[in-house]
């Protein structure tokens, strides 16, 4: 979940429409994780899940995470799901845990893996404008925006039958340096990365810089993610032999 601030009080907060994708395409229930101040965030977070999905956020990760320059004043930040986020990805990877992340949380898997991002893509020369107008509806914000290309033989191909798809386009952070273990899985026109795995991962890793949760059932493409994502939560649910706590 997020941190938020709000009349001078904290709240958790998970947006409905990830909620809505996990519950109507990934056909899995739903469980949002508070980012508590000093607990800690690893393998016991998980003893009771099927499957870990790091959503987008209006926040950026923080630089010092990757070793980049401080950022701008205004940008929202949120330390907390930093923490939270980059504990439990080490102990999903470990456990196996099938992994599915979403703009933020694949910005969030390459930094907790040792990769580095751009913190304003639109302005580094050869890339594309691949943020939102927001004086534009929602509908057109989160319209097809780009095409991306799947790797070929890739997970993306598999599942999908197809060998690219047009996509939505709402980030102003994005991958600089991938880390070292993960393989391309899309792209976009521009060359930027736009999905990857974690080769060497026990389990199901998936990470997508788009927004496939927005209107899932309506687009093919993104309801093939899901679907994928929640057999593979089955699949380790039914491996471990259990359905509830040990």
């Amino acid at each position: 979940m997020d941190r938020r601030a709000l009349a001078g009080h904290h709240f958790h907060m998970a947006g409905e429409k990830y909620l809505h994708a996990v519950a109507r395409a990934a056909e899995a229930r739903p469980l949002a994780l508070p980012v508590l101040s000093g607990e800690r965030h690893g393998a016991g977070s998980l003893d009771r899940l099927d499957g870990l999905f790091l959503t987008g956020s209006p926040s950026n990760v923080e630089p010092h995470r990757y070793s980049g320059q401080a950022s701008r004043k205004g940008t929202l930040h949120d330390p907390e799901r930093d923490e939270a986020a980059l504990g439990l990805i080490a102990a999903a990877l470990e456990a196996g845990l099938p992994l599915l992340a979403v703009c933020r949380g694949f910005q969030e898997l390459n930094v907790a893996l040792g990769g580095s991002l751009h913190q304003h893509v639109h302005e580094v020369p050869g890339y594309l404008v691949h943020k939102e107008d927001p004086s534009q509806t929602m509908q057109i914000q989160y319209g097809p925006s780009h095409r991306v290309d799947f790797s070929a033989g890739g997970l993306l191909q598999r599942i999908t039958g197809e060998r690219s798809a047009m996509v939505n386009s709402l980030h102003s952070q994005a991958v600089d340096e991938l880390a070292p273990g993960l393989a391309v899985e899309a792209t976009a026109e521009d060359g930027l990365v736009e999905a990857f795995v974690v080769t060497d991962a026990p389990g199901f890793t998936l990470a997508v810089q788009w927004h496939p949760e927005w209107c899932v059932l309506e687009n093919p493409v993104s309801r093939a993610i899901f679907a994928d994502f929640g057999r593979a939560c089955r699949a380790y649910a039914a491996g471990r032999g259990h359905r509830g706590p040990r």
